[in-house]
């Protein structure tokens, strides 16, 4: 009797043990791609955008939607157009902004949810990597190229990696009602969605702070869901931009390649002659500004960019990522981590500290706490209108035309010892990069 138990819980030990074999057989397979798993198709529009799924959000969000007003009849009439030409790439009812057809395999290996781990626990899901944030005002001109293209990035990373995050405030171009109606077809591919409104008017109040609680607002999803998001998880956050999915995939895989902490694009603007856009964030590594704008504020030498950094000049030639002090620059992806580990938000200056965009006061508090690997991607152009996207695209290059050199390394330094302050371009000075902080890092 003993020996035929012992001969039947040996036969169980076996059968739970080529259990465990198959299954992480099975995990490995699914990991490889030799077993198709899901794939999101783009759903008709054809009614698409006419309700919302009540109760029924995919979205890793702990509390409900928030409440909405209706939105003007007239623009939500107009509204279903814009939602086909944002979820159908192929949409030809807007002059959009045409992005090239490229080769996908440069960053294939960003869809995998297991990328970089060699270790982790079988009967938990992957956490979500990419969370694309977004403050609009009047922006619906640029919507089906902006949106088009960002969908387009989620459908390429899984949305089961993604989520998008959306503060609009105060539009009556019918930025709203679009906005407002895209929550369906999001949700019918299972895209996590956060819409919100705001009152608030940067131009009436203290610009800055409001900019930077309007930047704040569209994080909070990431950050009141944390344990939702990976440790390493990339924020992708855009101005009202034209842009197209391998420029942002570019920015996402240079942060990955480079081991950066943020990388940000080039942003520019059409002053009869192409003009970098963000000079007033923006510090190279020397901590000047990428060009100079004299204390009369003369802008007449735009085009001598880095005319004092002959490194970051020979880099920003020949298409190579260069360190900054600071960017934005249109659009910037960075590492979540100090905003879930160290609670870093975006502020305007302290009392006593050099007045500046609540982008630079960011990229200083990233800095302050050992996250200093800041980098501009000169092969990522954009531009705020479709027609001004084309220029600059047409006399930059695309992404993909670009990219000889573009994965050189670099050679990460710590921070220049002071950095150009300008509260206006009439009143320059330079200060200590820490200023203000300098008593804390004790």
């Amino acid at each position: 009797m003993l020996r035929f138990q012992g001969l039947r819980i040996a036969n169980l030990t076996r059968i739970l043990q080529a259990g465990v074999v198959l299954f992480a057989i099975l995990l490995f397979v699914i990991h490889l791609g030799l077993v198709q798993t899901p794939t999101f198709s783009t759903p008709s529009a054809t009614d698409l955008w006419s309700h919302v799924k009540s109760g029924n959000s995919t979205a890793p969000t702990t509390k409900p939607a928030p409440e909405m007003k209706p939105g003007d009849a007239t623009l939500m009439k107009e509204a279903p157009l814009y939602i086909e030409a944002i979820m159908r790439p192929e949409d030809t009812t807007f002059d959009r902004l045409e992005c090239p057809t490229f080769n996908t395999s440069r960053y294939e290996y960003l869809r995998d949810p297991f990328r970089g781990k060699t270790q982790y626990n079988l009967f938990s899901a992957p956490k979500r990597q990419f969370f694309f944030a977004l403050n609009l005002h009047e922006n619906a001109p640029v919507l089906p190229r902006l949106l088009g293209s960002i969908i387009e990035t989620i459908r390429f990373l899984g949305p089961d990696q993604s989520a998008l995050s959306v503060i609009e405030g105060r539009s009556t171009d019918g930025t709203y009602e679009v906005m407002q109606m895209l929550r369906g077809p999001l949700e019918e591919e299972q895209i996590p969605y956060y819409f919100n409104s705001s009152d608030k008017n940067p131009e009436e109040m203290d610009r800055i702070q409001m900019l930077a609680d309007l930047r704040n607002e569209a994080l909070e999803p990431l950050i009141e869901n944390a344990n939702e998001w990976s440790n390493d998880a990339t924020v992708i956050f855009l101005n009202d931009v034209s842009l197209c999915m391998e420029d942002i995939l570019e920015l996402v895989h240079q942060r990955i390649h480079l081991k950066a902490d943020m990388t940000c694009a080039m942003d520019w603007m059409d002053e009869g002659i192409e003009t970098f856009y963000d000079v007033w964030v923006a510090r190279d590594i020397k901590g000047d500004t990428f060009f100079e704008v004299s204390d009369s504020g003369s802008w007449d030498s735009s085009q001598n960019l880095f005319w004092n950094n002959e490194e970051t000049l020979e880099r920003y030639v020949n298409n190579k990522p260069f360190q900054v002090y600071a960017c934005w620059n249109g659009g910037t992806a960075f590492t979540a981590r100090p905003l879930l580990d160290q609670k870093i938000k975006f502020r305007r200056s302290a009392e006593g500290e050099c007045y500046m965009g609540e982008p630079t006061v960011f990229c200083k508090e990233m800095w302050h706490i050992g996250y200093g690997k800041i980098a501009v991607i000169p092969t990522v152009n954009v531009e705020y209108t479709d027609e001004n996207s084309r220029k600059i695209k047409k006399q930059k290059g695309t992404v993909s035309s670009n990219l000889n050199g573009t994965d050189d390394m670099i050679v990460w330094k710590g921070p220049p010892e002071k950095v150009k302050c300008a509260p206006n371009w009439y009143s320059q000075s330079w200060l200590p990069w820490n200023e203000t902080l300098v008593k804390d890092l004790s």
